[in-house]
């Protein structure tokens, strides 16, 4: 487990990174590899969707454009802050502090759940799966973000002490065990030389 894969930790990392993660962001995951992703959840307007992880609200930004009905959950009371300013005083978004491993909501809660550049912090990620599947209504896509495993055997050491970074192969056992039978997983780069991320979008079982 890496240092960051540790929610104390995480919220002490973001309330430093939540100054500049506007600049940071876009370097490894941006607006056109959002859209892409976007286009693959089938979100409609009037779809209720939950941005779990949602930081400064990258993501919401981006399903704004799909659904006024979005609700976004973050560990770190600084990132939220950054959000709120963004879209909590319009009353765009409903903005909650929660746990991704234990969601404060009802099963079949939303239609669609979203989730980027969060997975890589948390301790247990098959849970945080299972809980992303319990609480999308049946039928609704479950959309992660994660960083991509590096090729080079030497950074996936330096990078597994940092953090979780997985490959295909890893999400698909992940998300098997969290129970979705249908998932595909694709990879994206900001630029040639940059970090990945890998995408992975799954189908709530009827």
């Amino acid at each position: 487990m890496g240092v960051l894969e540790n929610k104390s930790r995480a919220r002490t990392f973001y309330k430093y990174l939540s100054q500049v993660y506007d600049t940071v962001n876009p370097l490894v995951w941006n607006e056109e590899m959002r859209d892409e992703a976007l286009s693959r959840t089938g979100i409609e307007q009037g779809d209720r969707v939950l941005d779990v992880g949602c930081g400064t609200g990258f993501g919401t930004e981006g399903l704004l454009q799909h659904t006024d009905d979005v609700h976004g959950l973050d560990q770190s009371v600084h990132q939220l802050e950054k959000a709120w300013a963004k879209f909590g005083k319009t009353d765009q978004v409903k903005f909650y502090r929660g746990d991704a491993e234990r969601l404060p909501f009802a099963d079949d809660s939303f239609d669609h759940y979203w989730s980027s550049g969060s997975i890589e912090y948390w301790p247990n990620p098959v849970d945080a799966i299972e809980e992303a599947r319990r609480v999308t209504k049946p039928g609704g896509t479950v959309l992660i973000v994660g960083p991509d495993e590096p090729s080079s055997g030497l950074f996936t050491k330096l990078a597994d002490a940092i953090m979780l970074f997985y490959d295909a192969d890893e999400a698909d056992r992940m998300f098997s065990e969290a129970g979705f039978p249908e998932r595909e997983h694709v990879v994206m780069q900001a630029n040639p030389g940059s970090p990945r991320a890998i995408v992975t979008i799954a189908t709530v079982p009827e």
